[in-house]
């Protein structure tokens, strides 16, 4: 139901702003006049704070099948913060290279539900992640100080309180992750900053688990990938 709820977000804000940018490339480049003295800047740098909702994508195991102790494994999302700094370099009129490296704090959950029982164990992970996000962003055309983008990119994220293999989990995760991920956003210019509210999708490219044949938790589970959905709030200059 998590990622459900994610995934209609995110097409619904996709739809929204996609159709904002068509109205402005048509509209033009009107009434713009804090736009104009960041337009000639090669580059600039900046802040990003965050909130995001963690999880898992699951793909059991044949083991899963007839197997006489789990039921059901299923993933439960969290919630969590982000900080991150940014660097944009400009790479013409409608695009950019995006340099953000920082922090990401998760909450991620694993549900078993044995089948002799109603009893679900819980596998929780708060792992602190110190992310490389590289990415390229296309703008639309500027109106009245505003304009709509979109990004796409590849990160990767270092667990650095190493709870991805805490002795508190049944399971043991991998420290590293390779994630590619999208975003949708919109540029508002002031005087002296760029706001940016943006929402981004982020997904793991390299199963994160890591194997135990002793555990039927991991034996159930072919692989496990990372999920995140994230909201960020952008301040440049």
């Amino acid at each position: 139901m998590h990622h459900l709820f994610g995934k209609k977000v995110i097409l619904s804000l996709s739809f929204v702003l996609f159709s904002v940018m068509l109205v402005m490339g048509q509209a033009g480049n009107k009434g713009n006049y804090n736009y104009k003295g960041f337009q000639k800047k090669p580059y600039y740098f900046g802040l990003s704070i965050g909130l995001n909702n963690s999880g898992y994508v699951l793909n059991q195991s044949k083991f899963f099948i007839g197997n006489d102790e789990i039921r059901i494994a299923e993933p439960a999302s969290g919630a969590g913060l982000e900080l991150h700094m940014i660097a944009n370099l400009k790479l013409g009129y409608n695009f950019d290279f995006r340099f953000l490296p920082g922090f990401s704090f998760v909450t991620r959950q694993l549900e078993f539900t044995e089948v002799s029982s109603t009893v679900t164990q819980r596998n929780n992970s708060e792992p602190v992640y110190f992310e490389l996000p590289f990415q390229i962003r296309y703008k639309s055309a500027p109106y009245k100080d505003k304009r709509v983008f979109a990004t796409m990119g590849l990160k990767y994220g270092y667990d650095v309180a190493g709870n991805s293999d805490s002795k508190k989990s049944i399971l043991k995760f991998s420290s590293h992750d390779f994630q590619w991920e999208v975003g949708l956003g919109m540029q508002f210019f002031y005087p002296y900053f760029i706001f940016s509210p943006e929402i981004k999708f982020s997904r793991g490219l390299t199963n994160t688990l890591i194997y135990d044949n002793q555990l039927n938790e991991a034996k159930v589970l072919e692989n496990v990938f990372s999920q995140v959905i994230s909201i960020g709030f952008n301040f440049e200059g």
